[in-house]
């Protein structure tokens, strides 16, 4: 897929829903400088292997590898390090976990200066083609190439969308689509035998579950976060989009619907009418909110707090076909990584992960390797598998260039219209505004 030439338009700070910070460099030869061409260790043939007509050993090498998962899901990225560390002894992977927030305005320091930069990070996926346009990653092809790595063996989703003039930018790890999540012992209580899967048995759903008398909503409608994941969801259920091809378009018909739909569940009363950051979570916790739309991210959350609940694709709210948002976290290598070692290093680890990647899927998260999501250990992971339904349908980001700060205006927009303070188009056409601002259009 090919990165729309038309947005070329913002400065490259990145506002996104984030990822990486500056770590030391990880060469123990004293190279701190420049380029970091020589990320790892002294990288030197193993000693006694010059006769007898064998092939040199593989030369040593350190790969420094940043990621961002600097919330419980960090220690399951380190057991797969570790692991694959303890496997063998060419390689050494250095992990640095990154602050989630400060993630990207961290890599952008880093990869400016060429200098204490990692040689491997993790990265979302709708990141790639605005470091690609910067001219910060690498292709992988020749690496992947060499390491028996193949695109058949990862969902087509992220492929397709990190290909950019041919040429193959990301290896995905997951892919975290919007779930449905539900309490299941208030839908028992209400007699409902199956979670819903269209609008009709949603909305049906919804007002059996609702006990204003107690205190219990079908659905508290989120005015912030996770909306990032909901309302493009909705717009694209419905048959719109965020992204015409040359203009953002979420004051569409489609998409105002999917807005007034929403501010009507607050006006039905089955939300509370004013739902504050997380404050639909809180009440999940609580029990006194028995569906949420959230990410696979919650499993640790819902798991330590005891709650019985189930977890089901998201229904079909819009008229017109299945979709849901979806994110996806990626491997990518970045420019300035040029020691040979250090490359064929990356490789061999990523082909590990490609079938050793089981203690991320225990995150939570749902893998984007195809070996993994057709082996049995992956298929008994009941919420896993579920997250994975979706994976036909899932929809990421738009390919614009510096999409995170052109759309940053639904967010609050949207939220004065599912707080009733601005009718759902004008809301809706004010974003538009905005956002054309922030392109200078």
């Amino acid at each position: 897929m090919t990165v729309k030439k038309s947005v070329k338009v913002l400065s490259t700070t990145l506002l996104a829903m984030s990822l990486v910070t500056a770590a030391g460099c990880s060469s123990d030869n004293g190279n701190n400088g420049g380029g970091n061409t020589n990320s790892g260790g002294t990288n030197t043939a193993a000693e006694g292997n010059s006769g007898g007509g064998n092939a040199p050993a593989a030369e040593k090498a350190d790969i420094l590898f940043w990621t961002p998962f600097s919330g419980a899901d960090g220690e399951f990225m380190k057991k797969i390090v570790e692991k694959y560390n303890g496997s063998q002894d060419t390689y050494k992977v250095k992990l640095v976990i990154q602050p989630n927030g400060e993630y990207y305005k961290m890599l952008d320091v880093a990869l400016s200066a060429s200098k204490d930069r990692p040689d491997l990070a993790i990265m979302h996926v709708d990141q790639i083609p605005t470091y690609v346009n910067k001219g910060q990653l690498q292709p992988m092809d020749d690496l992947a190439a060499a390491s028996g790595i193949n695109k058949a063996d990862y969902v087509e989703a992220p492929v397709n969308y990190e290909t950019i003039d041919g040429k193959w930018y990301g290896i995905p790890l997951d892919i975290h689509p919007l779930v449905m999540y539900y309490n299941k012992d208030l839908f028992d209580k209400a007699g409902i035998a199956a979670p819903p899967t269209n609008r009709a048995e949603f909305e049906s759903a919804v007002e059996k579950l609702t006990d204003k008398d107690k205190g219990v909503y079908g659905y508290a409608v989120p005015t912030l976060w996770p909306q990032q994941f909901i309302f493009p969801s909705l717009v694209w259920q419905n048959g719109g989009d965020l992204w015409n091809g040359t203009d953002v378009a979420y004051n569409s018909p489609e998409a105002v619907e999917m807005v007034q739909w929403m501010r009507g569940l607050v006006e039905q009363g089955f939300s509370p009418a004013n739902v504050q950051q997380d404050g639909e979570n809180t009440l999940f916790l609580q029990g006194k909110n028995a569906i949420q739309f959230n990410g696979p991210w919650m499993k640790g959350q819902f798991d330590e707090a005891g709650i019985n609940y189930g977890v089901a694709p998201v229904p079909q709210i819009g008229k017109a076909k299945q979709a849901v948002y979806a994110g996806s976290h990626n491997f990518v290598v970045t420019k300035d990584t040029t020691d040979a070692a250090v490359v064929k290093g990356i490789g061999d680890f990523l082909k590990y992960v490609s079938t050793n990647s089981m203690d991320w899927a225990a995150s939570g998260q749902a893998l984007a390797s195809k070996p993994m999501l057709e082996s049995a250990e992956f298929k008994a992971l009941p919420m896993q598998s579920s997250v994975a339904q979706a994976f036909d349908y899932v929809q990421f980001a738009p390919n614009v260039l510096n999409w995170a700060t052109i759309s940053d205006p639904i967010w609050g927009e949207l939220s004065n219209a599912i707080l009733g303070k601005k009718d759902a188009q004008k809301a809706m056409d004010d974003a538009v505004a905005k956002s054309r601002q922030a392109m200078n259009k």
